[in-house]
């Protein structure tokens, strides 16, 4: 259809991404993304801690995995072409303990077979000529592991939606979805807009957008808060480049971490606490609202009867600074309260299922006019284009999005 107007729920890094991508690829549609937010990239795009994966960790032929290896390539030449920071610093995935060597050797196939680049074993020798002060007994090594800036991208990407006739459109929360004949209307309050189509990526208001739309009730959004510490400029010498834990692959989660930024700070971190709002970035916040949907929710107990005495010891991280240092520092011994000072958090929207499985794919589909983007955790940002083009493929395309 020539001449339509597609409409984007949500303005952080994957809305700007598609709506870029239909500006490039479908001359003549006009894009409004509208976002509730005076500015884009607000939550979950904002609070990244700017790590472009390679692809290690996630199931082959999955859409993780085959977006994310996609995406890092097309990501890369973005921010080369638009001078935006993207600085290829490695990455070692480490264990530290006898009992992780087999988990390790998993992932390492894992990886061999998403086609990561340049990634290969090291020994105990091999970790200490790459990062000097980290301990462990064995390593994975992926060089080609980056670091960004993912809201300078956003915001470039919004730039790119506005030069070609599109709008996006700050200061629009969304409050209802109407179908009507040939197309769709989207309000905020009194104010309303008629699209042809409608793509829906709201990241934390995943499920409560869909449920404006009549779209299925699940995968619901849990918010797990992701705290951080700093290490202090003078510290900041003990690690080069990103240093990982093997991760626990009952968890969409990947452990406590160090992170070097563009900006010359590291951070270590996060943890993963069940948050009392959606958006809630500090202990502190709680929304009635928010909390009455999680404890409503009966995927919320099942989750939590499976998986109680980690969310103890992730608490037990957030309200002790000492208790959050113990694990990294078996990664970089030495390093502990008194290197460190508080840093800032995200909010993860994790989708849940009824039987209280953690999602751990990206979830996409499409239901006649409106295609819905209900789980787009890590490495949503690094596949931000690659998924793009599957949501744009899935929407203009004969095939549906899975």
């Amino acid at each position: 259809m020539a001449d339509e107007t597609v409409g984007i729920v949500g303005a952080g890094i994957v809305g700007l991404a598609t709506g870029r991508d239909i500006a490039l690829r479908r001359p003549g549609t006009r894009v409004v993304v509208l976002e509730k937010e005076q500015d884009v990239a607000v939550h979950q795009t904002g609070h990244n801690s700017g790590v472009v994966h390679a692809g290690i960790y996630y199931a082959p032929g999955s859409l993780k995995a085959d977006l994310c290896v996609r995406g890092v390539s097309m990501l890369r030449e973005y921010c080369q072409e638009r001078s935006l920071p993207y600085e290829e610093i490695g990455k070692l995935v480490m264990a530290v303990r006898e009992d992780e060597l087999g988990r390790m050797d998993s992932l390492y196939q894992r990886a061999k077979n998403n086609h990561v680049p340049d990634l290969r074993r090291v020994s105990r020798e091999e970790i200490r000529e790459i990062e000097p002060h980290a301990g462990g007994i064995a390593a994975l090594h992926s060089p080609r592991t980056a670091i960004t800036d993912y809201k300078a991208i956003a915001r470039e990407f919004a730039a790119d939606i506005e030069a070609s006739g599109g709008e996006v459109r700050r200061g629009f929360p969304v409050t209802s979805i109407t179908d009507v004949p040939g197309g769709i209307e989207v309000a905020s309050g009194q104010e309303r807009i008629r699209v042809d189509r409608l793509i829906l990526c709201a990241g934390l208001q995943s499920d409560a957008v869909a449920k404006l739309a009549r779209d299925r009730p699940e995968p619901r959004i849990i918010p797990f808060r992701g705290e951080y510490m700093l290490l202090r400029r003078d510290r900041t010498h003990l690690v080069r480049g990103l240093v990982y834990p093997v991760p626990d692959p009952r968890y969409p989660f990947l452990g406590v971490h160090f992170t070097p930024r563009v900006d010359g700070s590291v951070e270590v971190g996060p943890n993963a606490v069940l948050a009392l709002a959606r958006e809630g970035y500090t202990l502190g916040t709680i929304s009635p609202k928010d909390l009455l949907g999680i404890a409503a929710y009966p995927g919320t107990w099942r989750m939590a009867a499976q998986h109680w005495r980690t969310g103890v010891k992730e608490y037990r991280g957030a309200l002790s600074a000492a208790a959050f240092m113990k694990d990294a520092g078996r990664y970089v011994p030495g390093v502990g309260v008194k290197d460190v000072v508080r840093g800032g958090a995200g909010v993860r929207a994790q989708a849940l299922d009824r039987d209280g499985t953690l999602v751990d794919d990206f979830r996409i589909h499409r239901a006649g006019r409106i295609t819905a983007v209900r789980n787009a955790p890590s490495p949503a940002a690094t596949a931000s284009m690659a998924i793009a083009e599957h949501i744009v493929d899935a929407v203009f395309g004969d095939t549906s999005a899975t």
